[in-house]
């Protein structure tokens, strides 16, 4: 008797973990509900080219998340202080939403030779 019970528990758990196999109710972010900016490799000696895409545009309530694959810290801090992500380790990442459109030159504030803008529409 204790057999049976073992079993019908492992098949119930078995078949509680296995779901459904529709994707539907799962949700990818597409291209146009955000993108990814690089702060490439010895940015700190650049100036418009320190951030990859420069300019990037992006849709209002997109996610814009900054990448740095420099070997120093970083920040994308904007000019008129709509944002600022703080330090962004070497190999780390930031994300953030922006809701508001606005054009938003933004740099640096380690290296403020590096540069670049963000589009927001």
């Amino acid at each position: 008797m204790d057999l049976r019970v073992s079993a019908a528990v492992l098949l119930a758990v078995l078949m509680a973990g296995c779901g459904s196999s529709s994707n539907s109710s799962m949700t990818t972010p597409s291209p146009s509900n955000g993108t990814t900016v690089t702060i490439v490799t010895g940015a700190q000696s650049m100036t418009t080219t320190a951030y990859s895409p420069n300019p990037v545009t992006v849709s209002v309530g997109a996610t814009v998340t900054w990448v740095n694959n420099d070997n120093t810290a970083h920040t994308a801090t904007s000019n008129n202080g709509a944002f600022d992500t703080g330090a962004i380790p070497a190999g780390g990442r930031f994300s953030r939403q922006f809701s508001n459109t606005g054009s938003f030159a933004y740099h640096c504030s380690f290296h403020p030779n590096m540069i670049a803008t963000l589009n927001v529409q």
